[in-house]
């Protein structure tokens, strides 16, 4: 994936909190409060669940990122260009989060811009205090996308994922397709139906891996994208299946329960990025409709 160097990022769509600290001492991010978090290239539920299998956190990786830097306040300065987004992955993320927004817009009558707000170690949301080790999530209730960047170190050692640019993208694109389900009230549709192979947790999380290949499909028709290859393609799906239920819980426990299975599976999740980046039309993400998932 490239970006057009002399493209401009705005950083008025990234808060960025790195640095700051939270004050939220040991709280854990695992139990949110009101409006849950959805959670993110499946991430959120996958993470938990391999908390809960595992008996101990993920470690989170706050402040990992080789391209963490001195204190908040400094994205606006270090990312301008898609050249800076080119080299920087906190530039990549602006220059993403740009890019998926300006799809949306022209995509979603009425759509309204959400923020993602870079943090490491914890983040008080209003879903709840949240800390690292729950990976990137969307939060209804204030709707904010909160990604901590070490998380994509955490995508390549635990899970498995060959990573690569686009691999990042394909997270940041994912958390901003449960905003779009958020503003179209699809997010609602899932009450307690939070588990199993054809629940509507499994059905939300796979339509936003639909709409994240949706944005993918259209990302070089927006400002800031120059170019997205094959290769770039691969390496979403290669995310995409390192974050699938089956993969996650016969890694951890070396067995495969579907009936608790919450985000879908590797095939799943690589069939509707696919589906999505295919037809570049999110009308194709119905998931709720289909019988095949």
């Amino acid at each position: 994936m490239k970006f057009r160097n002399r493209g401009a990022l705005n950083t008025g769509q990234i808060s960025d909190r790195r640095g700051m600290g939270s004050g939220l001492g040991g709280l854990s991010g695992i139990g949110f409060g009101r409006g849950a978090a959805v959670g993110g290239g499946g991430i959120v539920g996958v993470i938990v669940v391999v908390v809960l299998l595992l008996a101990n956190g993920l470690g989170g990786g706050g402040g990992t990122s080789a391209n963490s830097f001195d204190g908040a306040g400094e994205l606006s300065a270090n990312c301008q260009t898609g050249a800076d987004a080119n080299q920087r992955t906190d530039c990549l993320v602006t220059g993403v989060v740009n890019s998926v927004q300006e799809y949306w817009t022209s995509a979603v009558q009425g759509y309204t811009p959400a923020q993602t707000v870079l943090f490491d170690g914890q983040v008080s949301t209003g879903c709840g205090a949240a800390d690292s080790s729950v990976g990137p999530f969307y939060c209804p209730a204030d709707r904010q996308v909160y990604l901590d960047l070490g998380f994509y170190d955490e995508l390549r050692t635990r899970f498995g994922a060959r990573g690569g640019r686009f691999a990042e993208a394909y997270v940041v694109a994912h958390e901003y397709g449960h905003h779009v389900q958020n503003l179209l009230g699809t997010e609602a549709r899932v009450g307690n139906d939070r588990e199993g192979p054809k629940s509507a947790s499994v059905r939300l999380e796979l339509q936003a891996d639909c709409y994240a290949g949706v944005w993918a499909a259209h990302a070089v028709d927006t400002a800031i994208i120059e170019r997205i290859t094959a290769v770039d393609v691969k390496d979403g799906l290669d995310a995409a299946a390192a974050v699938g239920d089956d993969r996650i819980q016969r890694s951890a426990t070396g067995r495969v329960d579907r009936e608790s299975w919450t985000h879908g599976s590797s095939a799943q999740r690589q069939h509707w990025f696919r589906e999505g980046y295919d037809t570049g039309d999110p009308r194709r993400c119905d998931t709720f409709a289909s019988d095949a998932l």
